[in-house]
């Protein structure tokens, strides 16, 4: 008997029509039902893809390439002879110290806790930020002994402030040397500087950046902080064409254990962290419905093998073996739920596309009210395939049951 005998067998049991048109009619519903859980599993996993590309741009923005922080402590000697090999590694472009802390701001009024972030004056080469600026100035931080700040936009609105504002903005940080000794003047624990506005204010679209980051230079943050001579991380941008992953590696062998190398997605590892395990809730709960929807199979198969009785009997006189019965109705759920997945992922592949170029789904009312006007759509191939794997394990899983069960109860014998 030929090896592919059961297929076609039942390949023509289900494009044929039965003696019971109830069973075709659940045949076409288990295909729609596998059908349209795919669809589902493919855009919603798509639609995560696009939030995390959607937010790594924005990081992209404003984040090195690599960050190099330390272990232990806040900060680190500028001179550390590891910084200084980084430096000098073919594979860098460029470096930009950082000294980073928390203080108080004051501005007419209002006040607001922020993290003061001072960077050299290449931080606008470093990094993208002259696509988020915003106002009628230049990103600058320092000329001569003035000082400036470029606040994120949504700290300059709690503090009252525009893209230019006038007068001074009040920093105050605690003292780190000496104790205080007049508790009649709390104000003398506290250094006091200003800064002034370049015109110009950042939104990376971020709380955590628009709300409480604060840039200016690192000579003021030093001063600031008392952190003369240290740095908190060193910003890293590689050369053009760098594999970034070979260049963090050998960063990390020069690091010792004594620093931490970061790329852009460990740098914000909690948010991406969240949306993974937001994406994996989301194909488990999906995946829930696809296996619901395959109990269809369950009761199409269980009606054909009933109706089928007569025929698996003039298979068996024929010299049909008890395997290639069960095969024949094994590849019948089998065929159903992989035609299923195919018109499925067809389907959502299809809405992806129409979602990508025409955003037939938009994420409010009104243009202009999120960041993006449509909801962002990106297919990654490996979720196509994982979903076509699973499509295919729970249907086939549907089919065993089934073929098992019905054959030793209806037909007296095990298929």
């Amino acid at each position: 008997m030929r090896l592919n005998l059961p297929f076609f067998i039942a390949r023509r049991y289900l494009f044929s029509k039965k003696s019971t048109n109830a069973i075709n009619v659940i045949s076409i519903i288990s295909m729609v039902g596998v059908a349209v859980a795919t669809m589902a599993l493919v855009i919603v996993l798509s639609v995560f893809n696009g939030f995390h590309d959607l937010v790594a741009s924005f990081f992209t923005n404003f984040d090195p390439q690599l960050e190099v922080v330390p272990v232990k402590g806040k900060v680190a000697a500028a001179d550390d002879a590891v910084f200084m090999k980084v430096r000098q590694l073919p594979e860098v472009e460029m470096v930009s110290e950082c000294v980073q802390d928390q203080a108080l701001a004051f501005y007419g009024g209002q006040q607001a806790m922020v993290n003061i972030m001072g960077v050299d004056d290449n931080f606008a080469r470093m990094t993208r930020i002259q696509k988020i600026l915003y106002g009628d100035g230049d990103f600058s931080l320092q000329a001569a002994n003035l000082e400036y700040g470029v606040p994120g936009i949504r700290l300059a609105q709690t503090l009252g402030m525009g893209a230019r504002w006038d007068g001074f903005l009040k920093i105050y940080a605690p003292q780190r040397e000496g104790q205080l000794t007049d508790m009649a003047s709390p104000a003398d624990g506290f250094v006091t500087d200003s800064l002034i506005s370049p015109g110009v204010v950042f939104a990376v679209n971020q709380a955590k950046y628009d709300r409480d980051y604060l840039i200016t230079s690192i000579a003021f943050a030093r001063r600031l902080f008392f952190r003369q001579g240290m740095v908190s991380k060193l910003m890293v941008k590689l050369k053009p064409g760098t594999d970034l992953d070979a260049a963090k590696r050998k960063i990390k062998n020069l690091a010792e254990g004594r620093f931490n190398v970061l790329d852009r997605f460990e740098q914000h590892a909690d948010t991406f962290r969240i949306m993974q395990v937001e994406k994996v809730l989301a194909y488990l709960f999906l995946s829930f419905i696809l296996v619901v929807a395959c109990f269809n199979i369950i009761g199409s198969l269980s009606m054909l093998i009933i109706e089928k009785k007569k025929d698996v009997q003039t298979l068996r006189n024929l010299g049909a073996t008890d395997r290639t019965l069960t095969r024949v109705f094994l590849f019948e759920g089998r065929m159903i739920s992989a035609l299923g997945a195919v018109v499925g992922i067809l389907l959502g592949l299809l809405l992806c596309w129409l979602q990508q170029e025409f955003g037939l789904v938009p994420m409010g009312d009104s243009s202009g009210t999120f960041v993006v006007n449509a909801y962002p759509v990106s297919v990654h191939y490996s979720d196509v395939l994982i979903v076509f794997i699973t499509v295919l394990a729970v249907g086939w899983a549907a089919a065993w049951y089934p073929v098992r069960y019905m054959s030793r109860r209806l037909l007296g014998k095990a298929l």
